[in-house]
């Protein structure tokens, strides 16, 4: 079965239209995970932990795949180069910019107070409004992390956050090189038509 789904022609996705509006779908979990920790709290609050990581695992898993789709899809195109290179661009500028919102997003359900602790010193109204904007916070924290820049003014202070920022490090890391290969490789074979089955 994996075997068949290596096969090229058998991806979900054959083109970069269809890509641009079913990526945005890998969130889709996330609105659940609100609904589940508006209705349930108490029981949210019991497996916290548990969901964060499986958070964690779903979203390296679906950051694989939509990288996979964006090779399949860009290698495969008749696209003038130029024009392949700016979708290129724009979808890979989608995948990071849905892996940092995921991380965000996972960062604010479970508190981001709670997850990390803030070492810089502000005045009390600096503070007041940082934590009136958990979700801005939760996208800051999430933006370093990714991009690495690493200011060191949030510290994790849990395991599982200190696992959340350990994957989107990897994640942030390993982008560019990723980036350079997709752009290298659609290079390679934009004059490949592509086998729909």
């Amino acid at each position: 079965m994996l075997s068949r789904f290596m096969q090229r022609e058998n991806r979900f996705i054959h083109s970069e239209k269809m890509a641009f509006l079913l990526l945005p779908m890998v969130l889709i979990p996330l609105l659940l995970e609100l609904a589940l920790h508006s209705i349930k709290p108490e029981w949210f609050a019991l497996h916290r932990a548990q969901i964060l990581i499986a958070n964690i695992l779903y979203i390296v898993i679906a950051r694989f795949a939509m990288l996979d789709t964006a090779v399949y899809i860009f290698s495969r195109t008749k696209s003038h180069v130029h024009l392949a290179l700016v979708q290129i661009v724009l979808l890979y500028l989608e995948v990071t910019i849905i892996t940092i919102v995921y991380y965000a997003a996972v960062f604010n359900i479970f508190d981001v107070f709670s997850l990390f602790h803030l070492s810089a010193q502000f005045s009390t109204e600096n503070l007041t409004a940082i934590h009136a904007h958990g979700f801005v916070t939760s996208m800051y924290i999430s933006t370093v992390t990714f991009t690495t820049l690493g200011s060191g003014d949030w510290i994790p202070q849990t395991l599982p956050a200190m696992i959340a920022v350990i994957s989107e490090v990897i994640l942030g890391v390993v982008q560019g090189g990723v980036f350079v290969a997709i752009v290298i490789y659609a290079h390679q074979n934009k004059g490949l038509s592509p086998k729909l089955s």
